[in-house]
């Protein structure tokens, strides 16, 4: 643990930072893992949670949680699913 104030703040803001960063990662596999489901089981409401987790996946990429590429690779994997 740090003694120094400025680095105890920093590793409180880093922890919470972290968290954030986890929940909405998760949020994002979670979209995902459900719009392919529905996709493969052809479900009434594929449009709406394929455009959820596009939707999920750009924010990701935007927060730099992703890598830009992995984005394309989950959005093309996605969209090649769709069709």
């Amino acid at each position: 643990m740090p003694n120094i104030k400025s680095a105890i703040k920093r590793v409180n803001t880093t922890h919470t930072a972290e968290e954030r960063n986890i929940s909405q990662k998760n949020e994002m596999r979670t979209a995902v893992k459900r719009a392919h489901s529905a996709l493969e089981s052809n479900a009434d409401n594929k449009a709406d949670l394929l455009s959820f987790a596009l939707k999920k996946v750009d924010k990701a990429a935007q927060r730099n949680l992703i890598h830009d590429n992995k984005a394309a690779r989950i959005k093309s994997s996605l969209m090649t699913a769709a069709k």
